[in-house]
């Protein structure tokens, strides 16, 4: 096992500031509903009942203000429960149901990595040999370490690329493949590229026979199709803004898949009791290649993790611009969970749907380090950009200094990350001038901190005033200088005043 700098992927705050009423649709299946009496009580133990759920999950939603939200919970190794709430889209308002198709993100990555185990067993593919000599890479040709790089890297995370390359700039390797783990969708889709290569057939076309027509999973795909149309959930940003649906014609290893939380279920289940592969590889799949820290390994496709009863569960996540969900399964009690919602603010509500379905403490929550809905950061963000919306930000900034002074929430609630992450919400859904003043009360509140000047640089390049994001950013690489996204901002800004003096 490779033990490892713990680089996690880049995550992003999900939060929203509108209320909505919740319609909620509860569908139930003919091999599904609740049989927990019939149980062992073993493998019932410490799994909270399933009879709450109705009432908990629309208070959860209101609370972290999610629009929609499917889920299904698998007690005994069966789907247990299935419920849709809410709706599709704040626009056209559908409820949400069983059959609601949903982008799920990176949980693509894990339904690849079954069918590259596949392979693995029928001797097309071996997860020890080098991918260049099946077919090398021209992404990355100028790096000839990356003639190292194994399907096995690339499924537990070791293979050195990044997460993804930079806009319009070269794919690199950030370490020796095979030294440590960082996650990266860049190796599954140099992984996608070898199978596709190797097999003679389009990704998308060969999981659909691998993988989602042998499990039953008859409404999922990784390309878009049009009978998807009627059930999709629509993104939405923070505040409840409907975003556009991407609708990808080529399909993407690491993130392309969709799907409703009744298939996913179906495919979790299949992992758990090893359907369509070997004894050695599932084995291989569910026992630890890497080590994440902080109580998190990884496997091959699947995050793991031990709880306090020392039993070990895989799991995984998504996070595409207004979609987040989540899996997990314990194999030991037969028992799992897979929520999908259409929001940014999809996962403040992670580690309570955890508890009231899984229990315990999740190791896998704290280490993905999402914000929480119950967060004294992320009340005070909501109220304030609430005050923003109804009353204007002079409004709210007041309120700001009157709840600090009164003591109206914990102390944390105030510290530097709470405005920052308020004056990004507030540069995402385009209230620039407002993203300035709430900038500039951080700088004023914390002088000597040379991230706010970065944010603050940041919002007024956005606004246009170069000369005054030049000096944020001066300022910001005075207190810090090894800010090295300051430095390489404050060589475009030059550089663009410049061109527009000519």
């Amino acid at each position: 096992m490779v033990s490892v700098n713990p680089a996690k992927p880049p995550i992003k705050p999900a939060r929203r500031p509108r209320v909505f009423a919740f319609p909620r649709l509860r569908v139930s299946l003919p091999v599904v509903l609740l049989v927990l009496w019939s149980l062992p009580a073993r493998a019932q133990e410490g799994l909270p009942p399933l009879d709450t759920l109705d009432a908990i999950i629309p208070a959860l939603m209101q609370e972290a203000e999610v629009p929609g939200l499917s889920i299904a919970v698998i007690r005994g190794g069966e789907v247990a429960y299935v419920a849709g709430f809410g709706v599709r889209s704040t626009v056209t308002d559908p409820p949400v149901d069983a059959g609601t198709v949903f982008e799920a993100a990176s949980l693509s990555k894990p339904v690849f990595a079954y069918a590259v185990l596949q392979i693995v067993d029928a001797g097309l593919l071996d997860l020890d040999r080098p991918l260049a000599e099946y077919l090398p890479y021209d992404d990355i040709a100028h790096d000839p370490r990356y003639r190292r790089i194994t399907a096995r890297m690339v499924l537990s995370h070791t293979s050195g690329f990044p997460n993804w390359r930079p806009k319009d700039g070269a794919l690199t390797l950030a370490f020796e493949p095979g030294t440590q783990f960082s996650y990266s969708g860049e190796g599954y889709v140099y992984l996608q590229k070898v199978v596709e290569h190797l097999t003679g057939k389009p990704m998308h076309r060969l999981l659909e026979d691998t993988v989602l027509k042998r499990l039953g999973m008859t409404e999922s795909g990784f390309i878009w199709e049009e009978r998807f149309g009627p059930h999709i959930a629509v993104g939405h940003r923070e505040d409840g803004t409907a975003l556009d649906k991407f609708t990808p014609t080529e399909g993407n290893a690491a993130w392309s898949l969709h799907t409703t939380a009744p298939d996913y279920a179906r495919f979790l289940i299949a992992v758990m009791n090893g359907e369509g592969l070997s004894t050695a590889t599932r084995k291989d799949m569910l026992s630890p290649q890497a080590d994440a820290e902080e109580g998190i390994q990884w496997g091959l496709g699947w995050g793991l993790q031990r709880t306090a009863t020392g039993r070990r569960a895989f799991w995984h996540w998504g996070d595409n611009f207004g979609y987040k969900c989540f899996a997990i399964v314990d194999p030991g009690r037969r028992a799992g969970m897979v929520y999908f919602t259409n929001s940014n603010n999809g996962m403040l509500i992670l580690h309570a749907l955890l508890a009231h379905t899984m229990g315990g403490p999740q190791p896998a929550a704290d280490w993905l380090g999402y914000d929480r809905y119950d967060d004294p950061q992320m009340q005070a963000v909501r109220m304030l950009y609430r005050l923003i919306e109804a009353g204007g930000v002079e409004t709210a900034l007041a309120r700001y200094h009157e709840m600090k002074a009164a003591g109206t929430l914990p102390p944390a609630a105030f510290e530097e990350a709470m405005l920052n992450t308020l004056g990004y919400r507030l540069l995402r859904t385009e209230k620039v001038a407002e993203a300035i003043a709430v900038f500039k009360l951080n700088a004023g509140q914390f002088p000597d901190s040379y991230n706010v000047y970065d944010s603050l640089g940041e919002a007024y390049m956005v606004h246009g005033d170069f000369d005054l994001a030049i000096a944020s950013y001066e300022r910001s690489i005075q207190l810090e200088p090894g800010n090295d996204n300051g430095r390489q901002m404050l060589e475009r800004l030059r550089a663009a005043k410049a061109e527009a003096q000519r």
